[in-house]
């Protein structure tokens, strides 16, 4: 598949400036000097006001892994941002500040201070590209070459996001982890892009090809970087493509690397790769690896990767997949799936080294009209006990609904016969549907409460279109938003803090 060229669109509005330069006029009194350094104040405040800079942000700088760093999928308010999201005006168009065209995968990039990164392919390689929050400019480009042809004809590209974190050192400089559609996992510095080291995962542990290839984001643990990789014997990669059901798992499902020098750690679960993504979990004042793989959800202890305990969920269908981040609220924990198996809720607690998993309420198999909620490729957004979600595997059948956490019942459903993803900012919900329509939700059990609908999928004077499809949830960082269609990445204005 030839990936679509990639290119960096510059601001096109005159206003979109960083600064002004007054001259000193030596002729001048000291009142004629006050005066224009009053209409200089004046016109600098206007020109930095418009550039978005010197607004008040909504929320705070950084984005720095899938589903942000506490893994809800929320935006993290800023100490400026009024007390409701909702009473914005968000009726008005948002102002456009830069595209950036992207080559094949599906992920959305990741942020850190005023720049944006993002990962893709293009050319038989896959690149990291570090991007300029302000003007949309690339500072940067690092590649190497991808191997990789999907056995269901999706594009080449990587499925996840990056992953940053900061240095344990006084270099204010951080790491960038990719992890590849080929398993190929590599550290970059987020300031030179310089290559720290790679590690081709897939190769290393005889992963059998799954059907779309690698799609987890890294995971950071103190000085680990932790993967989900799936591997099996050697033999096996003799398999027929597709037949993950003769495939046999060899305790690597889970990986976990020096984040300094690539080496092995630990690996750890005896299953098989999902496309979902780890995260951690707090149980008992203890940290724990939370891991919800092809067949099981796992605990494993992170500092040695020692499975302390799994519950099965998948449908039994060969081509099914488990591909939502597991929701945590406490000890309770929800996993879906959209096939068969629907949703569960399980209170987890670990005693001597062992999880148990106490069902909170579960649908029923195979009884999909019944089913509270089929997660597919989105993870829901957890808010005052409420979920929002898409649930349904595709178009036909998929809607946005809301569902009491603690006891699985509906509230209510909408946008139907659509796919979506969606991020909080406060009480609001911004859910994007798969075609590019941006629908801003107000973030209430009571009713579906749409409180502006943006039609990003079409063309403006001056803002080119989102294409199909749209599956990456938004990006919310500082006054800006990042939303990513097919072929191109918008960055948008946030509201400004004017009451609607």
């Amino acid at each position: 598949m030839t990936a679509p060229r990639a290119r960096c669109m510059m601001p096109r509005h005159p206003h979109q400036i960083s600064s002004i330069a007054i001259p000193f006029l030596p002729n001048c009194d000291r009142s004629q000097t006050t005066w224009f350094c009053l209409v200089g104040a004046i016109v600098l405040s206007f020109v930095v006001v418009s550039t978005g800079r010197a607004q008040s942000p909504l929320t705070q700088p950084d984005w720095p892994r899938f589903l942000n760093d506490d893994f809800s999928g929320s935006a993290k308010l800023a100490k400026s941002a009024p007390d409701s999201i909702a009473s914005l005006d968000w009726k008005s168009e948002p102002k456009f500040h830069w595209a950036l065209d992207v080559g094949d995968g599906y992920g959305i990039g990741v942020v850190r201070g005023e720049s944006y990164f993002h990962f893709d392919a293009t050319n038989d390689s896959e690149r990291l590209r570090k991007i300029d929050l302000i003007t949309g400019a690339v500072k940067w480009t690092r590649s190497y070459p991808l191997d990789y042809r999907d056995m269901y004809g999706y594009e080449t590209g990587p499925r996840c996001s990056p992953t940053i974190a900061e240095l344990n050192d006084d270099s204010g400089d951080a790491q960038i982890f990719t992890y590849g559609v080929a398993g190929q996992l590599t550290a970059w510095s987020c300031d030179s892009g310089d290559q720290l080291w790679t590690a081709s995962l897939n190769k290393k542990f005889d992963v059998v090809q799954n059907f779309f290839g690698v799609g987890s984001a890294p995971l950071i643990i103190d000085d680990q970087v932790i993967v989900m990789v799936g591997g099996s014997p050697h033999e096996q990669q003799s398999l027929a493509p597709g037949r993950l059901d003769r495939v046999v798992p060899e305790g690597t499902l889970m990986v976990s690397l020096d984040r300094s020098t690539g080496e092995i750690i630990w690996t750890g679960g005896d299953d098989l790769a999902s496309y979902s993504s780890p995260r951690s979990i707090q149980i008992g004042g203890k940290e724990y690896l939370l891991m919800f793989a092809r067949d099981h959800l796992w605990v494993l202890d992170p500092t040695d990767g020692k499975s302390l305990g799994k519950v099965y969920h998948r449908a039994d269908i060969l081509e099914s997949v488990n591909a939502m981040v597991p929701i945590v609220d406490g000890n309770r924990v929800l996993i879906s799936d959209c096939y068969d198996a629907g949703s569960a809720v399980y209170d987890i607690s670990v005693n001597d080294n062992q999880a148990t998993f106490a069902t909170v309420w579960k649908d029923p198999v195979g009884r999909r009209r019944s089913q509270s909620l089929r997660s597919h490729m989105s993870t829901p957004i957890l808010h005052d006990g409420y979920l929002y979600a898409c649930s349904g595997r595709n178009a036909p059948d998929s809607d946005f609904r809301c569902i009491d956490f603690a006891a699985g019942e509906v509230n209510w459903t909408a946008l139907d016969r659509r796919r979506s993803t969606a991020t909080r900012l406060g009480d609001v919900l911004l859910v994007l549907k798969e075609t590019g329509s941006l629908h801003i939700v107000r973030a209430t059990p009571d009713r579906f409460d749409e409180l502006a609908v943006w039609n990003l999928d079409e063309n403006t004077p001056n803002r080119p279109a989102l294409q199909f499809p749209c599956w990456s949830a938004p990006v919310v960082v500082g006054d800006r938003m990042l939303i990513r269609g097919d072929q191109t990445v918008l960055c948008l204005a946030l509201s400004e803090h004017n009451p609607s």
